[in-house]
């Protein structure tokens, strides 16, 4: 049982990878063990938003994808 995880923009950059599946459930905490100190330091920014099966998280310490859900990790937005 997986979800797929979609790193986006600069976020893919320091994942150094697009994508990657993880083990369902997921929640926040196991997200963060996945990636990188410096991503998971990233990720914490309040500029960041994450979106499960389609919906962004007003809170996304509230994490929690099951099997075949989509988490995308959305980087801040420039504006210009």
């Amino acid at each position: 049982m997986t979800a797929r995880i979609l790193f986006l923009g600069p976020l893919a950059d320091l994942a150094r990878t697009p994508e990657m599946e993880a083990v369902t459930p997921l929640d926040w905490a196991a997200l963060l063990s996945l990636v990188s100190q410096e991503l998971a330091e990233e990720l914490q920014g309040e500029r960041v938003n994450v979106a499960c099966a389609g919906k962004v998280l007003a809170d996304k310490t509230d994490l929690l994808a099951q099997d075949g859900d989509e988490v995308a990790l959305l980087p801040p937005v420039s504006g210009g």
